[in-house]
């Protein structure tokens, strides 16, 4: 009933610290799968995706007051999809990967979206990892293969001196802690995306994965901004 009535207040247009507090209460509700199972409907999913900006098909990231209500969606809808395979199914009813992906897009050249990104990459790992159908859609309907890397590529820096390698500048100073994350949300969405990728079958194919691999080697090249980040990330 709490979380129900949480979501009621969300679906009304109320103020964005208003929205930002009830669903913070609902991330940590969400945790519980028990909690879960009244409140996974698809329209309560819509609410959340509706409040992600994930809906919104042609308007670009410009409210920068918006950014912590967003934050907060895409963390609500990553438990839910977590610990709800009713919200696993819905996921894929209501195209949500393919909404992640034009988000993505958005967060190209913005600056403070960092953390939008982020976990609109952890979604997308979510959702790959727990959704064989969703797995196949990215790979072969959404270009998820591309997408990801040009995110991986963009946490990165990656700065290139031939058509597959990367420059190498070793006094480069290390990633932050916001690039870090995104580099291996987007390095672990991309290991499920590929995973089923044995034979390569054209020549666009044969080109993303040398540039990917390219990409890859600039990593294990990268340091993070601790040793525990560093060894992650690699």
């Amino acid at each position: 009933k709490l979380c129900e009535g949480i979501l009621n207040i969300l679906e009304k247009d109320t103020k964005t610290s208003c929205q930002v507090a009830c669903l913070e209460a609902l991330r940590i509700l969400s945790r519980d799968k028990k909690v879960l199972v009244p409140v996974t409907t698809k329209r309560n999913m819509q609410i959340l995706i509706r409040l992600a900006k994930l809906d919104a098909v042609e308007d670009p990231l410009e409210r920068v007051s918006e950014f912590p209500v967003i934050v907060e969606a895409l963390k609500c809808l990553c438990n839910i999809v977590f610990n709800s395979t009713v919200a696993q199914k819905l996921s894929l009813e209501l195209n949500l990967a393919a909404m992640l992906c034009r988000l993505l897009e958005k967060c190209k050249d913005q600056q403070f979206a960092d953390d939008i990104k982020c976990f609109d990459l952890r979604l997308l790992f979510l959702l790959s990892l727990l959704h064989t159908d969703i797995r196949s859609q990215l790979r072969q309907e959404l270009q998820g293969v591309q997408v990801l890397t040009q995110a991986l590529e963009s946490s990165l820096g990656v700065r290139w001196t031939e058509e597959y390698k990367a420059a190498e500048d070793r006094d480069r100073p290390p990633l932050s802690l916001q690039e870090t994350d995104c580099a291996i949300e987007a390095l672990k969405a991309l290991f499920n995306v590929t995973l089923d990728s044995w034979n390569v079958h054209s020549e666009n194919e044969s080109h993303q994965f040398r540039y990917m691999a390219a990409i890859l080697r600039h990593c294990l090249l990268t340091t993070g901004p601790a040793e525990d980040k560093t060894e992650e990330l690699h």
